[in-house]
């Protein structure tokens, strides 16, 4: 039987038509997939932070070794990690900054043949890129009140251990440091004895926020840092966990990473084991932040 014409149009536009998605149908799929990216993505994010900080505690662990084989062939540990930055003395280039990959310093490449090792995993600066520095943040409280450890060898740790000559000597608003030690007026362009470091060199110098959205490089890794040793070229009372004494104490500070800090709205770090130090005499091992960022070289590990 043969149907009539409408019909089988009618038919033939049944067959084609296709089913869509109504309104509620799509909403539910969209709030499905909400669901799932607000599960995943913070244990993504959690697992790569993880993986970076194990990586980096690894890379710090390599340092502290390298510098152990360089103390024993010298007889004391280098001025820098990576070293200062170093500018070609002749041929074309003449003048211009030696990328870090082409360097031959202290530890790179003798001892330490991988250059992303100087790198915190979440510094992204190339090798040509540099800077000056500020020392970190001086320990806040009074002189008598917070002593660390017995330094006047009478067997008690008391307010008599706690002078100011054995303080950190400069903070991040004296100055930039000084090649040598000390400090020199910031200035654009850099005054001829700041010190320049390679800012990938994240160990030696590390960039940290500031308020108003600004960042600066503080000092990481420095052979002295009190007034004993850098003013007055040493005194039997000083801190002793200065690298550049000699035979310092294994609870000395190599340096630390303060790439994991959990900031406030102050930018000042929370007080939680974000931060990093690699002590003289020990594996690097998480510490806590806020205490760090408010005593530097004088942060121990159980005051």
């Amino acid at each position: 039987m043969n149907l009539p014409q409408s019909n089988l149009r009618r038919r033939w536009y049944q067959m084609r038509r296709v089913r869509a998605f109504t309104l509620i149908e799509l909403l539910v799929v969209i709030a499905i997939i909400a669901i799932l990216s607000a599960i995943i993505f913070p244990v993504y994010s959690k697992a790569k932070d993880s993986a970076f900080r194990n990586g980096d505690m690894a890379s710090m662990n390599q340092l502290r070794t390298a510098l152990g084989l360089y103390f024993n062939d010298q007889g004391a540990y280098p001025p820098q990690l990576l070293g200062y930055v170093t500018l070609y003395q002749s041929g074309p280039n003449m003048g211009q900054v030696i990328p870090a990959d082409q360097l031959q310093s202290y530890l790179y490449k003798k001892r330490v043949g991988a250059l992303k090792t100087f790198t915190p995993a979440y510094n992204r600066y190339g090798y040509a890129d540099t800077t000056t520095a500020v020392y970190p943040n001086q320990d806040p409280a009074a002189i008598g009140t917070a002593p660390v450890m017995d330094l006047d060898g009478d067997g008690d740790t008391d307010a008599a251990d706690d002078i100011p000559e054995a303080r950190q000597q400069f903070g991040p608003n004296d100055g930039c440091v000084r090649l040598g030690g000390g400090v020199v007026p910031c200035t654009s362009p850099p005054d001829p004895l700041a010190a320049q470091f390679y800012k990938l060199s994240g160990y030696d110098a590390a960039e940290v926020p500031v308020p108003g959205g600004l960042t600066r490089f503080e000092l990481r890794y420095t052979l002295f840092w009190t007034e004993f040793a850098i003013s007055q070229n040493g005194n039997a009372s000083d801190d002793p966990r200065q690298l550049g004494y000699g035979l310092p104490p294994d609870d000395t500070m190599i340096t630390w990473n303060s790439y994991y800090r959990d900031l406030d709205s102050n930018q000042v770090p929370r007080k939680n084991r974000r931060e990093i130090i690699l002590f003289l005499g020990g594996s690097a091992r998480p510490a806590d932040a806020n205490a760090v960022y408010n005593k530097s070289w004088r942060y121990v590990v159980n005051p």
